[in-house]
């Protein structure tokens, strides 16, 4: 997400539990998400070990250099990487090319199944975050002083 994009609490509440399926129905150790400028989000499952934050702008780096590699051969973007460990790996995925959704799992699950899951899960994140963008394009839409016009403060105070 932007710097002027704001996450309001039904859309976090909307997001953590998305995560939390797909971080379930994977059997992924941790699930995380990303803003594009490093910025963690979200996190939920195992993840107590290790730098958060650390790992949150390491990603973004890891998703801006292979933009860069994108563009070098002709691509928009990339927007699904995949790190393989010798007992951990790291599927990390674009959503509404906005924010960084990182799936960390061990050898008790497959690849296979965690890019199934990613990729419905994607479309429900899609969804939300294009959701947010709207309302930052228009702020004070859902408030109840969306109606009040500067002439009806002016009668209401003169």
């Amino acid at each position: 997400m932007n710097s002027s994009m704001v996450i309001y609490e039904d859309e976090f509440r909307q997001i953590a539990d998305i995560c939390e399926r797909l971080r379930r129905d994977t059997s992924a150790k941790a699930v995380f998400l990303i803003d594009k400028d490093g910025q963690l989000i979200l996190a939920t499952g195992q993840y107590a070990h290790l730098d958060t934050t650390a790992l949150a702008s390491l990603t973004a780096g890891n998703i801006a250099a292979t933009g860069g590699l994108a563009d070098l051969i002709g691509e928009r973007e990339f927007s699904i990487l995949f790190h393989e460990g010798e007992h951990d790996s790291l599927h990390i995925s674009l959503v509404a090319s906005q924010v960084i959704l990182v799936v960390m799992f061990g050898e008790e699950t497959s690849v296979g199944l965690v890019r199934l899951r990613v990729r419905k899960v994607n479309e429900e994140l899609t969804k939300i975050v294009q959701e947010l963008m709207q309302k930052a394009k228009n702020p004070g839409a859902d408030s109840p002083f969306a109606e009040i016009s500067d002439e009806d403060i002016d009668i209401l105070f003169s």
